[in-house]
């Protein structure tokens, strides 16, 4: 009796241990099940942004407005229903977040190499490095494994991303709930580096801020950006005003240089805590390249579904 117990604990543990084993994310997760997964990937996104450069970007920032809401789980991905609002009418998508046919076009690729098997959650990660990659910065390994949500959350998306209005102690307070550090924070604000912002999302800090910001810097916003609300506020201006289509440290030098775009990009230079970070990026190019990627990976951890949690999608718009 004794020794059956004993081979019964084993077993037990067993179970856990691979159940812990099965619940982690892994850079190896589809080299049997899906070995043409990366390439196919790769060249969906290449194509994607080599007829539209600013599609990087917005890849890019689809991954993190995923993983802000309920973790990395594809929810973003998902259309509206009559039984749920979903995250793409929230106040931080609208009209904003955009490559959500560069993602179709991509579970289409994956679904001729290998139906049923790769999650749009994964898709968004990949595509995401990729996008980083194509336009010049890091490349990193991207830990795969996740499954896909069968529900989004239009208030969740409310609350959890960042706002561009936010303080550097908001900020700092939204990254550290979801286990990122301040340094993480401004590696990862670095994507700014990249894409273009609309009118109403920098009309008050170009306006009502000046004394933050470079007074010419203003003035050349202030020209695309009338004062009035409801004119021109889809009108673009370039996160980074130097090189807005290559992954850089020119979003650093832009904010020694005070000319951060957004009120909450400029935060990360105006007297706090995290000014030594900025201009330690400014200056060494490689060392924000490194923590940016690390600061990804981590991001990609925040609550994936693995194991036998969530589906995988065949659709990325909507649940199967």
């Amino acid at each position: 009796m004794g020794s059956n117990k004993l081979v019964m604990i084993g077993l037990f543990l067993l179970v856990l241990v691979l159940g812990s084993a099965n619940a982690s994310l892994s850079t190896e997760f589809y080299s049997s099940s899906c070995p043409k997964l990366l390439d196919t990937v790769k060249c969906t996104v290449e194509a994607a942004i080599k007829k539209e450069t600013r599609m990087g970007a917005s890849l890019l920032r689809l991954f993190f407005h995923d993983c802000f809401v309920n973790g990395c789980d594809g929810s973003i991905l998902l259309d509206d229903t009559s039984s749920f609002k979903g995250e793409k009418n929230a106040g931080p998508n609208k009209n904003s977040a955009r490559g959500f046919e560069v993602i179709d076009a991509v579970k289409s690729a994956v679904e001729k190499v290998c139906p049923g098997v790769v999650s749009c959650a994964d898709i968004l990660a990949v595509a995401a490095r990729d996008s980083v990659k194509i336009l010049g910065g890091p490349e990193w390994d991207v830990k795969l494994g996740r499954r896909d949500a069968r529900t989004a959350s239009q208030s969740a998306a409310n609350n959890g991303i960042p706002a561009p209005t936010s303080t550097l102690n908001q900020l700092i307070s939204k990254f550290g709930a979801l286990g990122l550090s301040t340094k993480d924070l401004v590696a990862l604000s670095g994507g700014h580096t990249i894409g273009q912002a609309r009118c109403t999302t920098f009309r008050s800090h170009i306006y009502n801020e000046t004394n933050e910001l470079v007074t010419s810097f203003a003035q050349t916003r202030q020209s695309n950006c009338p004062r009035a609300s409801g004119v021109g506020d889809n009108n673009l201006a370039p996160l980074d005003l130097q090189t807005p289509a290559s992954f850089d440290n020119h979003y650093f030098n832009n904010l020694v240089d005070r000319k951060g775009l957004l009120h909450s990009d400029q935060q990360l230079f105006n007297g706090g805590s995290t000014d030594s970070i900025v201009r330690g990026y400014s200056s060494n190019p490689s060392s924000f390249f490194a923590d940016f990627a690390s600061a990804m990976i981590k991001m990609g951890d925040i609550n994936p579904l693995t194991g036998s949690k969530g589906e995988i999608r065949k659709n990325c718009r909507s649940v199967n």
